[in-house]
């Protein structure tokens, strides 16, 4: 039975995708990390809350610093979280009598949603990258075949005639509401998070302020107040990976029953049967309709952890990291589907 069929060794390839995965692996969490730790002290050194001389020493050893994983992960397992076993890694590596201003202000949260929004970023842009080339690929469909015939269908049952163009716009058309509500999303979304220990930065003084803003710019974030116990922002991400898989979603069930007909449509790469040898099925279309239907009951668990308690909660977060890298992966699994299944329509509609 699979741990997760994102990265089994052969589910993988159903429901993979090693680019995403690899941008969400880590070495890419580690070094996010680092560079918030990096980046801190450059920017209290620039308002002196830290000596230069304790940030230059804290960027040169944190750049090819590489921790003991084995260590982090029975710190984790003491701590719930993986930053103070980090911390107290990097501090020996940086030394005396820099390594107390490593670090300084800052809390274990501040780490990792900082670091959650750096890996956020590229995934994002790839994410946009492939909704643009999906978008092309339904485009040439339409050149391709849109002023074909087909049935139209309500509540399953024959309607009136439509054309291949009619159904395409169906599928089209919310994705570019997607890469709309995508731009929109980000810049509330792609922001530092520095409250230290209860949201109140209150080891930084009057220069707390002055401290995230350079932090935010250093790290090409945006600035944020505080929102440890905030999380609606990382909802607002669910529920648009949700809505991107729900749209191919539904693109995949169309595909599915048209093909069911069977002169509606001509796939090719349809999957083989161990017993019907004649048959070729739709397993990409149907994959669509499971990673959609995958996230929409995973969104349920992110608005569960929208509870958090005060100033901090520990279970709501580690809700928070079961569900989300799952749902991201999703999407990346039903981009990816989804291009290769519009590369496959070899006909749409009636072309005689």
């Amino acid at each position: 039975m699979a741990v997760s069929a994102f990265d089994h060794p052969y589910l993988s390839g159903l429901l993979g995708d090693d680019e995403i995965a690899s941008m969400l692996g880590i070495e890419a969490e580690i070094g996010a990390m680092l560079a918030f730790e990096t980046a801190l002290a450059r920017a209290e050194a620039k308002h002196r809350v830290v000596p230069a001389e304790a940030a230059t020493a804290i960027g040169a050893k944190l750049a090819n610093f590489k921790p003991d994983i084995g260590r982090l992960r029975d710190g984790t397992a003491r701590d719930g979280v993986v930053v103070p076993e980090l911390v107290r890694q990097l501090r020996l590596a940086v030394g005396e009598p820099y390594a107390k201003h490593l670090h300084f202000g800052a809390t274990s949260q501040d780490v990792i949603d900082t670091a959650k929004m750096l890996l956020l970023a590229p995934v994002l842009a790839n994410f946009d990258l492939r909704l643009s080339q999906t978008d092309a690929l339904f485009a040439d469909l339409d050149s391709r075949f849109g002023g074909n015939p087909l049935t139209g269908r309500t509540r399953m049952q024959a309607a009136i005639p439509i054309t291949a163009s009619d159904r395409i716009e169906s599928w089209l058309t919310p994705l570019l509401h997607h890469r709309t509500r995508l731009e929109t999303l980000k810049p509330s979304l792609l922001v530092i998070q520095f409250g230290g220990a209860a949201g109140t930065l209150e080891q930084l003084g009057g220069k707390a302020k002055l401290v995230r803003r350079t932090l935010a710019e250093e790290l090409g974030l945006g600035d944020a107040q505080q929102w440890h116990s905030q999380r609606d922002r990382i909802a607002d991400l669910a529920s648009w990976l949700s809505l991107v898989t729900g749209s191919l979603g539904k693109f995949g069930q169309d595909i599915a029953l048209m093909a069911e007909v069977g002169d509606e449509i001509s796939l090719r790469g349809g999957g083989g049967s161990s017993t019907m040898p004649h048959k070729q099925n739709p397993v990409a279309a149907e994959i669509l309709v499971t990673l959609a239907r995958f996230n929409a009951v995973q969104l349920s668990g992110m608005h569960q952890a929208l509870v958090h308690e005060q100033e901090r909660s520990g279970s709501a977060w580690t809700l928070e990291w079961l569900i989300l890298p799952q749902m991201i992966l999703a999407t990346a699994a039903a981009l990816r589907i989804a291009g290769e299944l519009l590369g496959n329509i070899q006909s749409l509609g009636d072309s005689a």
